[in-house]
């Protein structure tokens, strides 16, 4: 949190800074709201006298003050115009803050990107916030002339473009802006993962406002509110936050367990909101999922209690099937709702998985075709099929996926509750599962596969072609040749020792 910062005279609140030497071009993008926050104005309790609000605007030299409950939940705002129309002239000193305060006041969680943040303030021309964390508690105040520093003129557009008006027209261009985003910060020298950051994080948006716009309809239709709390959750690499361009869905919802009489009208109204955010998130650009990893779908879409016995029964009776839809579900984290519900079933899938060698041991053996694009003295295996990606590398199904699997079963046998390929690696380190060289080739392969998939894409995206992970090996230098050589079979050395530490076989 930055300290607090003397009154500055501000012109229109649109207006746009001029380029300054120093800034980065990519920081409204890859930085947080907590970061450039200031510490909130006075908070004033609900009932307090106007006449205390004046006084302490007056000691403590503010133009505002935030009325909230008791807990820090943001009531309404006061600000030197509101003391000046109405406690001057017309209002006693006695009268309570709820009769002349504004609201509802708009907020910014302090955890979304600044680049949300500016293009709020821009567009309801607002010159400051109030932040809030999780729990919709006051936590800071975001002025618009620090929020802009951090934001170079040529980034202004597509700020805009990323954060367009809440409606389904407005989300598609929202999606649509992704791939010149990810292009510029690529041109930026912006590492990939931090990219891979950002696209989830977008998307992520992407799902709250789908959910948060329909929500809103559905009680307007009659539906009335949700009947009971809950989470939506992705999984795969939206969970790992680890999305390319133009990733598919893979989601599910978390529910509080509820009584067997409220079971009709509970699902009636979460089949209706699965199948409004599944097809409404398919038309700006997130697509169906083929293999049904939907909240559509009954098997993604349970109570808490209900998913804790369903993780059990993968458990004891392993399968094909089963073990493919573990490997997409261990990767979840919660979008939208009660987040606690997913941290709990987080909890427990940690606790449940860990030390769990028969069923790992499964998992590692239908992943067991899921080899590196190297051949013997080090040659690059490329597609030999007669289709379009003949002669091609496929680096996420022979380059990232084996790494992302072997990690994340050495992450669930030791108990490593985080999601995300680096992390994983990290903390596998620390733990002294992987020594500083393993840490330091797969942390370095990841960066590179990585970064040869997204610059393809980008490169697909811009010929008109459809986007994937194939990459045409004349399009790789000498020194990213090697680079990949190396990324390659330090994956491979991590398959082979984990299929032998799981099934003891080594051959």
């Amino acid at each position: 949190m930055t300290r607090a910062q003397p009154p500055v005279q501000m012109g229109d609140a649109n207006t746009i800074p001029r380029e300054r030497p120093g800034i980065s071009r990519t920081a409204a993008f890859s930085e947080v709201v907590r970061d450039h926050m200031d510490w909130p104005p006075p908070l004033m309790p609900v009932g307090t006298a106007c006449g205390e609000v004046v006084q302490a605007m007056r000691d403590r030299c503010v133009s505002s003050v935030l009325v909230t409950t008791a807990d820090r939940h943001l009531r309404g705002i006061i600000t030197e115009q509101d003391v000046a129309r109405h406690v001057a002239y017309q209002a006693q000193s006695s009268t309570r803050v709820e009769e002349i305060m504004s609201s509802p006041v708009l907020t910014i969680r302090e955890g979304d990107y600044l680049f949300h943040a500016i293009a709020t303030m821009r567009r309801r021309d607002l010159r400051h916030m109030p932040v809030v964390d999780d729990r919709g508690q006051v936590v800071g105040m975001l002025h618009l002339h620090v929020a802009l520093a951090k934001a170079s003129t040529t980034l202004m557009e597509q700020i805009d473009r990323l954060t367009h008006e809440e409606t389904v027209d407005g989300l598609h261009h929202v999606k649509s802006a992704q791939v010149e985003v990810a292009e510029t910060l690529f041109a930026e020298n912006v590492p990939v993962p931090e990219i891979q950051g950002l696209l989830t994080r977008i998307n992520n948006d992407i799902y709250r406002r789908i959910i948060e716009l329909f929500l809103k309809g559905m009680e307007e239709e009659g539906w009335g509110k949700p009947p009971v709390r809950f989470s939506v959750i992705v999984m795969g690499s939206g969970g790992r936050g680890e999305s390319f361009l133009f990733p598919d869905q893979d989601n599910g919802f978390i529910f509080e367990e509820y009584s067997d009489a409220q079971h009709s009208a509970v699902d009636t109204f979460f089949i209706e909101l699965a199948e409004r955010m599944t097809r409404t998130l398919n038309q700006v650009g997130i697509t169906l999922c083929r293999g049904h990893v939907m909240a559509t779908n009954p098997l993604w879409r349970k109570t808490l209690p209900q998913w804790d016995e369903q993780i059990r029964g993968w458990l004891r009776h392993p399968n094909t099937l089963t073990l493919r839809l573990t490997d997409i579900f261990f990767d979840f984290q919660s979008v939208f709702g009660e987040r606690e519900l997913a941290e709990s079933l987080r909890d427990h899938v940690t606790q449940t998985v860990k030390g769990q060698h028969a069923f790992l041991r499964e998992m590692q053996s239908v992943q067991a075709d899921h080899g590196v694009a190297l051949g013997l003295f080090g040659k690059l295996i490329t597609d030999q099929s007669s289709g379009l990606h003949q002669g091609k590398l496929n680096l996420k199904y022979h380059g990232l996926l084996p790494l992302v699997e072997s990690i994340r079963l050495l992450a669930l046998r030791e108990g490593i509750p985080d999601t995300g390929t680096l992390s994983r690696i990290s903390a596998l380190h620390v733990k002294g599962v992987l020594n500083a060289n393993e840490q330091d080739y797969l942390s370095g392969g990841f960066h590179h596969l990585t970064r040869l998939v997204l610059r393809q894409q980008i490169e697909d995206f811009k010929a008109g072609r459809s986007v994937s992970a194939y990459v045409p090996p004349k399009a790789l230098s000498k020194r990213e040749k090697d680079m990949l050589r190396d990324a390659l079979r330090a994956i491979d050395a991590l398959r082979s020792r984990v299929k032998t530490e799981l099934t003891a076989n080594i051959f």
